[in-house]
């Protein structure tokens, strides 16, 4: 069965049919601020299907509220979802927001549904992972032909997003954050004044907890630096007027505009065929640079931690990719 999206609740719909408690409770638990706004338009998305559910599927039709709902409500909704053929991490997400929500029902309106609990427990069991990918990171090689290809293409712009995506191990919402003054900085110094071998960023909403995030400043490299300079001086030749600060950009009438997070993935499939097929996406070059540091350059997991602003070196080890069969050969 293949991965399908549900359609999006419409906002007609949301204001006409859904119940008026339920919401409430979506709406009031939305306007919460220690959440991002990428986390929140994910939450709303996901709250609003589950609310439409309890509509269309909980009897008596379009009359019963959240407060209402028992453990066996949330199985019937985890087992609509695996009917619709979501991925397990899309099932999972899911089940995580709704219980959620249940959870801030049950603290914060305790004293109106006092019998009102959380019904995603412990006996509702996570939909297990099913035909899980093995993660091959991308060898130097292999970087090596992607970069030699685009560079005989002249597809400057993803040329940089090669070099600038995988030198910092960054993810696709940072990288569309990297506004093009980085052209103009110079070379991270020492507090004795002493030129370092990188360029600092300027500061980048990393992933973390709360509206702000995690802000983080990513180190590149001269290549890295060159790539994108390159892009900048092309794009600037082909529009009157640059106006648009970020460096990834798409093209329109009126210039340029800040590209989606999804191009990205788009550009991964182009890299994909370029190696012959093998499967590529964006997160895949943050592996890669963890591996290739730790196994090839022999960097220290310490320094990669900080590379990729893990808060612990055990989130780190789990994106160094390591080949074992050489423990498995001393064993036979």
């Amino acid at each position: 069965m293949g991965y399908k999206k549900i359609e999006e609740v419409t906002d007609e719909f949301w204001e006409n049919e859904v119940d008026e408690l339920n919401k409430m409770f979506v709406e009031e638990f939305l306007q919460q601020q220690h959440l991002s706004d990428a986390t929140l338009k994910q939450y709303e998305s996901g709250l609003k299907i589950f609310a439409k559910w309890i509509h269309d599927y909980c009897i008596p039709k379009g009359k019963v509220k959240i407060t209402d709902l028992k453990p066996r409500d949330a199985l019937k909704y985890q087992n609509w979802l695996i009917s619709k053929g979501l991925s397990p991490n899309a099932i999972k997400f899911k089940r995580s927001v709704v219980s959620s929500l249940c959870g801030y029902i049950e603290v914060y309106y305790s004293d109106d549904y006092k019998d009102f609990r959380n019904i995603f427990t412990k006996a509702i069991p996570n939909v297990a992972k099913t035909n899980v990918k093995e993660k091959q990171p991308l060898a130097m090689d292999e970087i090596e032909t992607l970069s030699d290809q685009l560079y005989q293409s002249e597809e400057w712009q993803k040329l940089a997003y090669l070099w600038f995506t995988y030198i910092t191990g960054c993810r696709r919402e940072e990288s569309r954050q990297l506004l093009k003054e980085i052209t103009t900085y110079s070379k991270a110094v020492d507090k004795k004044g002493n030129e370092k071998k990188y360029y600092l960023t300027h500061p980048i909403r990393a992933k973390g907890r709360g509206k702000e995030g995690k802000v983080r400043k990513f180190k590149i490299d001269e290549r890295a630096m060159q790539a994108i300079k390159k892009w900048i001086e092309y794009r600037s030749s082909q529009v009157e007027v640059d106006d648009c600060p970020y460096v990834f950009v798409s093209k329109t009438k009126d210039g340029y505009r800040q590209l989606s997070a999804n191009t990205f993935n788009l550009w991964c499939q182009e890299f994909s065929e370029i190696l012959g097929g093998r499967p590529v996406h964006p997160h895949l070059f943050r592996s890669s640079r963890a591996t290739n540091a730790v196994l090839e350059d022999g960097a220290d997991i310490k320094s990669v931690q900080k590379l990729l602003g893990h808060n612990s070196s055990q989130t780190t080890e789990i994106y160094v990719v390591r080949d074992d069969t050489d423990l498995d050969d001393e064993l036979f």
